[in-house]
């Protein structure tokens, strides 16, 4: 295994586990705020598309080849 390929690994594994991590947050945040349901869709909706918008960027770039 070379350090591109362990590079490209750890990438995929802690940003998943941040995204996890960070799901973790906005419920306990949505939890200790009484958001109720359409808060806590809300703040979902926002983290996902964060996400979304990154997938998307990384997909673009393998894409263009920049």
């Amino acid at each position: 295994m070379n350090e591109a390929m362990f590079s490209q690994i750890a990438m995929l594994v802690f940003l998943t586990g941040l995204i996890v991590w960070m799901g973790v947050i906005v419920w306990d945040l949505a939890k200790k705020s009484q958001a109720g349901k359409f808060g806590t869709i809300a703040l979902f909706t926002v983290l996902g598309a964060g996400v979304v918008g990154f997938i998307v960027k990384t997909v673009l770039v393998e894409i263009m080849q920049i």
